[in-house]
């Protein structure tokens, strides 16, 4: 005996059913590819995108063993908080008008290292820039290392610490500034503390030597 074909009614129905019994698809992952990660790490090079959400840099660049103090990045962790670290040895930068010591225009006292304590501005190298950033004409002799700095696609100059080699900003100059050198060092608050005692020999500086080191 033949069974006629089925009617649409159940052939509507079986494939309905057939369909949901069947398992979920995965959304397939592809593979991280040479690519992709370029991809992901080019937007940290993007200056807005980099200084608000990533790294500017990598711990790894501050080891450098001509700096008197040195630390391995684990170390560093254990002595600075997460800011900090992501600043100081990550070259990040914090945001404009964040920092404490910004708006901050003591008359005397010396400003020193956050990672390891060096003395590197005085209270009297401070002035009013307007930038967002701590600014300085000029620093402790000795104090500060000036690097050649081409992130961003851009040419500047980065200044450490010359005794641990801690990110602290960028140094400009010719912007105009009434200041005797015209220069600004366009400072993190985070890489700072403030002594208000001032007791800097002028010309020497802790773990540093003669004038203002330049790499």
């Amino acid at each position: 005996m033949r069974y006629s074909r089925p009617t649409t009614f159940f052939r509507i129905f079986y494939y309905s059913f057939s369909t949901l019994r069947r398992p979920l698809r995965a959304t397939p992952k592809f593979p991280r590819t040479a690519q992709h990660l370029r991809l992901k790490s080019s937007m940290s090079s993007i200056p807005f995108i980099g200084s608000l959400f990533s790294r500017s840099g990598s711990s790894s660049a501050n080891m450098d063993t001509s700096y008197p103090v040195q630390k391995s990045p684990d170390e560093w962790r254990a002595v600075l908080n997460k800011e900090q670290f992501r600043i100081l040895r990550e070259k990040g930068t914090e945001p404009p008008g964040s920092g404490k010591f910004d708006k901050h225009y003591p008359s005397e006292g010396v400003y020193t290292c956050a990672g390891c304590s060096a003395p590197l501005y005085k209270a009297t190298h401070k002035f009013k820039s307007g930038c967002g950033w701590p600014a300085y004409f000029d620093s402790i002799p000795g104090a500060v290392t000036r690097h050649e700095d081409r992130s961003f696609g851009m040419a500047r100059t980065e200044i450490t610490c010359s005794n641990c080699g801690g990110h602290l900003g960028h140094v400009f100059k010719g912007e105009g500034y009434a200041t005797p050198t015209d220069e600004r060092h366009c400072v993190n608050s985070v890489s700072l503390n403030f002594s208000p005692d001032d007791k800097v020999v002028e010309g020497k500086s802790q773990g540093a030597g003669d004038g203002e080191s330049k790499v």
